[in-house]
């Protein structure tokens, strides 16, 4: 095997930050679908735990890499 495992880690690492990204989306639309009142703040927060996620999965893919 010449590759090593670092892509498979860098791609396990894309898959779990695209699950966490689709269920923060989801939560976010039920959430709005709840309070609509609150689209403001819920947005604000999905935006933000979005970012951490992908902040993550970046991080993991460079290590994998490394």
């Amino acid at each position: 095997m010449t590759g090593g495992y670092g892509p498979i880690g860098a791609g396990l690492a894309a898959i779990g930050a695209g699950i966490g990204i689709g269920q923060i989306g989801g939560k976010a639309v039920e959430a709005i679908a709840r309070q609509p009142e609150a689209i403001s703040k819920i947005q604000t927060n999905m935006i933000i735990a979005a970012a951490l996620v992908e902040g993550v999965a970046l991080f993991a893919v460079v290590v994998a890499l490394l």
